[in-house]
């Protein structure tokens, strides 16, 4: 049976991938996507995932989210993904409309629906709609499957601030309420992220699929990773987002540690750090299995046999 899951998201191009990941792998059961502000402003991220789901030729229902943060204005990341968010290839406006209704509340409205222990979120953005279901309708907590999340870091610090990652930084009192929500947590973080690098031959792979799909993708990655490329000297960008879904569908792929993570949300020098107990030198109760290390081929020979499904 199809593993249910809601994925919240702001796509970006990374955002925009893991997408097509999860709508081509039939081990998922995509019962909708929820965007929410982020790297983009609302508008556009609604708009995106729109685009992401007709390029995969499949009926997901889009829901728009929160506009902003809970407490917060809204940072954004156009330098690295563009004006549009999508930037790298030319794609048509969107025709499906977007589903009636709010992302949180389609988001209680479907744990509460669905058994319990059935939905998985995966939250690919800022978490601010997901909190604030939490806030809103506090029983959809021990409902919850589980989050797998991307954001955070430990080993690589941060590349928003030199102390935060952007999905936290951006939000920092939703990251702090879902990471104190008691619900298992998996969090995908820069440290395993940094190691996906979308080299020449990565790209180069997915391009020769020879569709449609492959070949938008490797125009996204042609665009996105130029930013990471000039800022850390690297050969390609870290492929975030698509981390979540590898996880749900091979999490042999990857490894790390149940430890403790806490969101600084006071400094203003740290803000949105996420504090993780790497070396369990605190009594902190683990909260989160935090990863750390992937088996980065394993990753694109998955990425490439699925995408060439669509």
């Amino acid at each position: 049976m199809a593993r249910k899951i809601i994925i919240d998201t702001d796509p970006g191009q990374d955002d925009a991938v893991a997408l097509l990941l999860a709508l081509a792998s039939p081990e998922l059961e995509v019962l909708g996507i929820t965007c929410v502000a982020g790297n983009v402003p609302l508008p556009l991220t609604t708009r995106n995932a729109r685009i992401v789901a007709e390029l995969a030729g499949k009926p997901v229902r889009v829901f728009a989210g929160c506009e902003a943060p809970m407490q917060r204005p809204l940072v954004t990341a156009e330098a690295v993904h563009g004006k549009t968010g999508l930037d790298g290839a030319d794609l048509p406006e969107p025709t499906r409309p977007l589903a009636p209704g709010h992302a949180v509340d389609f988001i209680i409205d479907t744990l509460r629906a669905e058994a319990p222990g059935t939905v998985t979120l995966c939250p690919l953005g800022p978490l601010t709609n997901i909190a604030t279901a939490l806030t809103r309708a506090p029983d959809i907590a021990a409902r919850i499957r589980q989050i797998v999340l991307m954001g955070g870091a430990y080993f690589e610090v941060g590349n928003i601030t030199p102390a935060a990652e952007f999905n936290i930084y951006v939000d920092p009192e939703a990251a702090d309420i879902v990471m104190k929500s008691g619900i298992d947590l998996i969090m995908a973080s820069l440290d395993v992220t940094h190691k996906v690098l979308t080299t020449r031959a990565r790209v180069e792979a997915i391009r020769a699929i020879g569709t449609r799909v492959g070949s938008v993708v490797a125009d996204w990655l042609g665009f996105f990773e130029r930013f990471d490329e000039a800022k850390y000297g690297t050969e390609g960008a870290p492929l975030h987002d698509p981390c979540v879904i590898a996880w749900l569908l091979r999490p042999e792929l990857f490894s790390g540690r149940r430890i403790n993570v806490e969101v600084e949300t006071a400094s203003p020098l740290t803000l949105g750090m996420t504090v993780a107990d790497w070396w369990r030198v605190t009594d902190r109760a683990p909260n989160a299995t935090f990863l750390g290390g992937v088996d980065a081929e394993g990753f694109y020979t998955l990425l490439t046999e699925r995408l060439a499904r669509l």
